[in-house]
């Protein structure tokens, strides 16, 4: 168990959750792990099949406590939801523009645009940051391909058009992106994006800090007064909280894969923190997954500087600060929707 910030994360697959008066207590069969102010929290990210009382799940769903359940592998299980409160208005039109296409996919196109862009300027500080290591010209090859699919998306016309421009963005990305592994090569190589299980070190990392930055976007949209689960280009399936996918396109390449870049780089991953399984499906170690949560709650303290608001914040307020742009935009209070441009 760790607390972190406004978040708990259980790491014992055994433990069970349960409610005593103000506090969540952790149990693991008749010992008490520890116990937490419900009032200090704002989300629980709880690893295991063990499961929590129907009392802190509706406690939880009350206060507006996000509840998560995953294996201890990363895979998202389930997520306990509230009554909606509040926002009706604002859920209303999402859930009127998820069901035009045309007004679906401007919001779409900019998540896109935001996502592409991003990943064009990781290659781009890569350049910069290690000119005498990389392959710059391999690497400024790829960059170029992404403002080419940058021009594409702009002009796309359907969504079967962006989810093609996407695509092969995606693709010239990817490909370069072992290039930019400059430590651990033996153990840690990306050759292409495999899930579903996860199949090598840098993706089982790239699953698991995926879910974890898909978790944390759900709760902000719906902080906002969002429907997680209705999204513009990630359609309607049970389940899947597809907005908070949708938003997540152009925070992957900075918040995830530069956090995953950074862990390989600076060896706080190691190749004997990962465990492989008979079917080739990888996973991090308990203590592993311990080490990679704490690294993540340090980066997202780290400030920057909101490109769009130019206000400095703590790298973990951005979903939350995108969240409510998006609502701003379709409330009408801006002209559309402004993805998060990093470089």
């Amino acid at each position: 168990m760790k607390k972190l910030l406004n978040t708990l994360y259980v790491t014992t697959p055994e433990a069970y959750l349960s409610l005593d008066g103000e506090n969540v207590v952790v149990l693991k069969e008749d010992r008490t792990l520890g116990r937490v102010p419900l009032h200090n929290l704002e989300s629980i990210v709880s690893f295991g099949y063990t499961g929590a009382s129907p009392a802190l799940m509706g406690t939880c769903a009350e206060r507006s406590i996000g509840l998560c359940f995953l294996t201890k592998h990363g895979r998202l299980l389930a997520r306990v939801v509230g009554m909606s409160k509040g926002n009706v208005v604002l859920r209303k039109e999402q859930y009127a523009i998820s069901e035009d296409e045309d007004r679906s996919l401007g919001i779409a196109k900019n998540c896109i645009l935001g996502k592409l862009f991003n990943c064009k300027w990781v290659l781009e500080r890569a350049t910069s940051d290690y000119a005498l290591r990389l392959d710059t010209d391999k690497i400024k090859r790829a960059s170029a391909q992404l403002s080419a699919s940058l021009e594409s998306v702009r002009s796309a016309e359907n969504m079967d058009e962006l989810r093609g421009y996407e695509g092969k963005g995606a693709v010239s990305y990817f490909l370069v992106l072992d290039d930019l592994i400059l430590q651990q090569k033996d153990d840690f190589y990306f050759r292409d994006r495999n899930k579903r299980p996860p199949l090598d070190n840098v993706n089982a990392l790239l699953s698991f800090l995926y879910t974890i930055l898909a978790h944390e976007t759900a709760s902000a949209l719906e902080t906002v007064g969002f429907d997680a689960y209705i999204g513009f280009l990630h359609r309607d399936r049970p389940g899947r909280f597809s907005l908070a996918l949708d938003m997540m396109e152009e925070l992957r390449p900075v918040l995830a894969d530069r956090f995953v870049l950074s862990l390989i780089n600076k060896k706080q991953v190691k190749k004997d923190d990962f465990l492989k399984k008979e079917n080739g499906a990888v996973f991090l170690t308990d203590d592993a997954r311990r080490e990679v949560l704490s690294a993540w709650q340090a980066r997202k303290q780290e400030t920057i500087t909101h490109p769009f608001l130019n206000e400095k914040m703590p790298w973990g307020l951005v979903p939350y600060t995108q969240a409510m742009l998006l609502a701003r935009s379709i409330r009408g209070d801006l002209d559309e929707y402004p993805p998060f441009f990093w470089k």
